[in-house]
């Protein structure tokens, strides 16, 4: 795989990437929900299931099955701020960099798996 991500991944397309690996920001939505991007020289890929669609994950720890195997070891936790889907805000929006500077580290365990 080049070393431009593209705009979407599989976890089988993931795994054929060459080092560095990307950043993993896990990004948590409401209702227990998350998705993972990956990040890598201003370019953000969003991880993506079978079917095209964005995979979801029901907690941390299953990010961490999926990706310890390929050889990350931890990501980022973001969440989205309500404010930034409210329309008519001036609410200024927060870019992928912002996103990983001010998230929270999560270590994917490898010992569990």
């Amino acid at each position: 795989m080049s070393s431009t991500l593209p705009a979407h991944l599989t976890l089988d397309e993931l795994a054929h990437c060459s080092a560095p690996l990307p950043d993993v920001e896990v990004h948590g939505l409401d209702m227990g929900w998350y998705i993972v991007r990956l990040h890598q020289d201003n370019n953000v890929s969003l991880l993506i299931d079978q079917n095209g669609e964005t995979q979801r994950f029901t907690g941390t720890q299953w990010i961490g099955r999926a990706l310890a195997p390929l050889g990350f070891t931890h990501g980022t936790l973001t969440w989205a701020d309500a404010a930034d889907e409210m329309i008519g805000t001036d609410v200024p929006s927060v870019s992928a960099q912002q996103r990983l500077a001010y998230g929270v580290r999560v270590a994917f365990n490898q010992a569990s798996l």
